[in-house]
């Protein structure tokens, strides 16, 4: 038999407010009700969400999560970027709601991933078909303990056991890493910090990020990197930290 279809029934505090935040994403609410039980049904392209809602609901108590398989993970991520940017002027990246940056996942044969932590506290997993796995063997130095800390930060949550080890992998490899490598690792452990809403922590690997020096390919291969630093930059920065251009 063939044409199943699976659809995630997830949990919530408020169908309202869990509609507003998939709304910003690009979904469409195609269903909501509010009696005999709260319950909204939110739409995109072929993404299907429901939610139900449950008085006393607390979003940081959650198991709810689902793993969507996408064509595109880099086109999926920048439309939800845009939208918070939109809503937010940033991307929303501590706290809950939240979202995390496409990367690597160790933990699943190194295909690249984000995750969208929904107000319910839902983990929506979105991530690379198989095809997307590199070749070759896991790579040592800074990049294998980054590649472990995003197990730890983005699939786990557990971000203040990420800023440990990525702390430990900086203070040994730091100088003899490459610039864009190091670049990627303070880029992550900025966003760590922000998750742990430590903003002295942020504004400092921020501005070592900025001290890498960068050729013009190194600047086109951190492309993405240098836009996170961007994003970081504008809430958390008692002062403008003027990270450098993308492009």
């Amino acid at each position: 038999m063939s044409g199943e279809r699976t659809v995630p029934l997830l949990p919530c505090r408020s169908v309202d407010e869990i509609a507003g935040f998939y709304t910003m994403l690009g979904f469409t609410r195609t269903y909501r009700q509010e009696r005999p039980n709260p319950y909204v049904v939110m739409e995109r392209d072929d993404l299907h969400l429901h939610f139900f809602g449950m008085p006393g609901f607390r979003p940081e108590d959650s198991y709810g999560s689902c793993l969507v398989v996408v064509p595109d993970i880099v086109e999926l991520f920048d439309a939800f970027a845009a939208g918070m940017r939109a809503a937010h002027g940033k991307l929303l990246v501590s706290g809950i709601p939240r979202m995390t940056r496409p990367r690597r996942r160790k933990n699943a044969e190194g295909v690249t991933g984000f995750a969208v932590i929904d107000p319910g506290g839902n983990w929506i997993r979105f991530t690379a078909g198989a095809d997307d796995a590199p070749a070759g063997p896991e790579p040592g130095g800074l990049t294998g303990a980054l590649h472990n800390a995003v197990v730890m930060g983005d699939s786990r949550g557990d971000h203040e056991r990420a800023a440990r080890l990525l702390d430990h992998a900086l203070r040994r490899h730091e100088a003899t890493a490459g610039p864009a490598e190091l670049v990627e690792a303070l880029a992550y452990r900025a966003e760590l910090a922000a998750r742990a809403e430590d903003a002295p922590a942020v504004r400092e690997f921020l501005a070592r990020a900025e001290r890498v020096p960068l050729d013009e390919a190194g600047r086109r291969a951190s492309a993405g990197t240098l836009t996170a630093l961007r994003d970081l930059a504008a809430p958390f920065s008692a002062r403008p930290v003027p990270v450098r251009p993308a492009d």
